[in-house]
């Protein structure tokens, strides 16, 4: 006789999946991501794994985690506790407990939870026999086992079965929520279409967590997350890096001119470099340089050749590229330059985001060598920003700094692609044989310079990182040259200004008690808090900047209608120094946070209304 399923509808719902490094937490936090985004859930994630390629099993720094936050309407955090967490052993369990809602279900792997596993963890006793748990729903299943009951046919060593518990697992979230296992099974059917055992074992420990979790009475109760209503068009689930790459190759197909990138793989933007590397078809040129400064050197070579130069790193390779970021600058060759910010500083936390580069990507360099600095604020937006960076350094002849971080790098949302006829036009500066060739002669709107490509018949130059005459570009030690060039240096990055979006807001545009300020990758988090506490009647907006240098022309202006200024940042109070040297007739209220995790909605709500009260 089979028991009645209750079924409850949520608008959203967040799960969590934390095991040890090679417990596969990332591939099953992933396949639940992409499941609900198919079948139409808005959907925000967050990938949390140590820096260690294997780190140590069993211990609290070894977990690796995947958050999934899913529902039917806008989702734009990967939420702040889980309603769900599976802790596939106690490690798992201990680091994330503190992230659960009070009365959420906690799936835990029984097995997992020896003597020896609970001593590592710093377990005394176990949680699962005294009062650890008493305030939540705790599923405890024998998931090891039953995995090896349900693979047992399958002739697999006993290594190759247990690695098959996460779909197990999974298996059952799927029940949970209400979502079908086809998508998985046909990713598996093309990840091991050679090794066809090993797709059929995945899709058996799947397939019996499912049914495993369809007749336990623990799980009597399912979920149903209906779809969301959002804009009609072809969607896909995209991570920051992914559309960081994409949004670089659409920049060179509009431009006509070939994509080069040049760099050394450093965590968390190793990931462009790859996904370039996939795109020969659309005419990417990828290079990966045997270290930092070989990467954006190339790149420079590439661009006075050129090519639509790129290269990515992150804090610490940023560093090492400063000089040759300053010999960018001299020459005024278009280059972007993507840094997905980490924790720091030195090696820091690689695996943890952050946005303390902020300064170094304004300042760090030698000289008076301005830069544009702007900065991506979502996973799917990254695709956008990526291709304003080269649309600003081709039309603008300049380097360009994209900031993302590896909260956006890392977590993923549904994108819609767009139609490339819908992307702006990006029109290079370069000359043409018979031209009047002058290296630094300039547009009078832009002040931008015109390129020439080696080998064009008459348009011979000098070029390097020597100061050169204006106009003609001989080298120069005239002092009023000198300055003369530093200054078109300084404006031509100014005018940009020009060519970019007036800052908005989101709540009154007209001014009020509380302007939360933010750029980059917190705006899901600012957006939610600012969105939640003006349902409450507060009278509190949100300004979040993705141009930074130049800031937009109405900042100022825009500053001024309201009563206070908070500046919410993952670092110390860098884009609020920014702010007070560029607008300082205001005063600057700041939250700051330095944990190499993202805000929570919690925190920010707390910080924003002791400022209203």
């Amino acid at each position: 006789m089979s028991q009645e399923v209750k079924m409850i509808e949520k608008q959203d719902i967040v799960i969590r999946f934390s095991g040890d490094s090679g417990d596969g937490m990332q591939l099953t936090g992933q396949q639940f991501s992409d499941t609900a985004a198919l079948f139409g859930n808005d959907v925000a994630t967050f990938p949390d794994y140590p820096a260690e390629i294997r780190a140590p099993q069993g211990t609290v720094g070894g977990v690796s985690g995947f958050q999934v936050h899913f529902g039917e309407e806008r989702i734009t955090t990967p939420g702040d506790l889980a309603d769900v967490l599976v802790a596939m052993n106690p490690a798992a369990l201990k680091a994330n407990l503190r992230w659960v809602k009070k009365a959420g279900t906690i799936i835990v792997d029984t097995d997992a939870f020896s003597d020896k596993n609970l001593e590592k963890a710093g377990y005394a006793v176990n949680p699962l026999t005294d009062n650890t748990l008493a305030d939540y729903n705790t599923v405890p299943v024998n998931i090891t086992l039953l995995t090896t009951e349900a693979l047992k046919e399958t002739g697999l060593d006993k290594k190759s079965v247990v690695r098959c518990k996460n779909m197990f697992a999974l298996g059952m979230t799927y029940w949970m929520f209400d979502r079908s296992v086809e998508h998985t099974e046909a990713f598996f059917d093309g990840k091991f279409c050679k090794k066809p055992v090993v797709a059929s074992a995945n899709k058996l420990a799947m397939r019996a967590g499912y049914n495993y979790a369809a007749n336990v009475h623990a799980l009597a109760v399912h979920y149903r997350v209906a779809p969301a209503h959002i804009a009609k068009g072809k969607y896909r689930t995209i991570t920051g890096n992914r559309a960081t790459a994409w949004g670089l190759l659409a920049a060179a197909e509009k431009s006509g001119l070939p994509l080069f990138c040049g760099s050394y793989p450093i965590t968390p933007a190793t990931e462009i470099l790859q996904e370039l590397a996939l795109r020969r078809d659309l005419g990417a040129k990828t290079y990966q340089a045997e270290d930092e400064i070989a990467g954006i050197c190339t790149a420079i070579g590439a661009s006075y050749g050129g090519n639509f130069a790129v290269t990515t790193t992150s804090g610490p390779g940023l560093a090492l590229k400063a000089e040759a970021c300053g010999l960018a600058v001299m020459a005024e060759l278009p280059l972007v330059i993507v840094d997905v910010q980490r924790g720091g500083p030195s090696t820091g936390l690689p695996t943890k985001t952050e946005q303390s580069d902020l300064m170094q990507a304004l300042y760090g360099r030698n000289g008076e060598s301005p830069m544009p600095v702007i900065a991506a604020s979502t996973s799917a937006n990254c695709f956008d920003y990526a291709f304003a960076a080269g649309k600003i350094a081709l039309e603008h002849t300049t380097p360009v700094i994209l900031l993302t971080d590896g909260f956006l790098a890392n977590g993923a949302q549904p994108w819609r692609i767009p139609a490339m006829a819908d992307l702006p036009e990006i029109t290079p500066r370069v000359a043409k044989e018979g031209d009047a060739y002058k290296p630094y002669d300039r547009d009078l709107e832009t002040l931008a310079r015109t390129l020439a490509i080696p080998g064009t018949k008459g348009l011979e130059h000098r070029i390097g990182g020597l100061e050169k005459m204006n106009i003609t570009g001989t080298i120069s030690y005239v002092p009023e040259n000198h300055q003369v060039m530093t200054d078109l240096r300084e404006e031509k990055v100014a005018r940009i200004a020009q060519r970019i979006p007036r800052q908005e807001v989101f709540g009154n545009e007209a001014g009020g008690d509380v302007l939360v300020v933010g750029w980059g990758g917190t705006y899901g988090h600012l957006y939610s808090t600012v969105k939640e506490l003006r349902k409450e009647g507060r009278d509190v907006s949100l300004a979040h900047f993705h141009y930074i240098h130049p800031l937009p022309l109405n900042t100022g202006e825009l500053l001024g209608r309201f009563r206070k200024i908070v500046v919410c940042e993952l670092n110390l109070g860098q884009f609020a120094a920014y702010l007070r040297n560029r607008h300082p007739q205001f005063t600057y209220l700041q939250y700051n946070k330095v944990a190499g995790l993202p805000f929570t909605v919690a925190e920010l709500k707390a910080e924003i209304e002791k400022l209203l009260d």
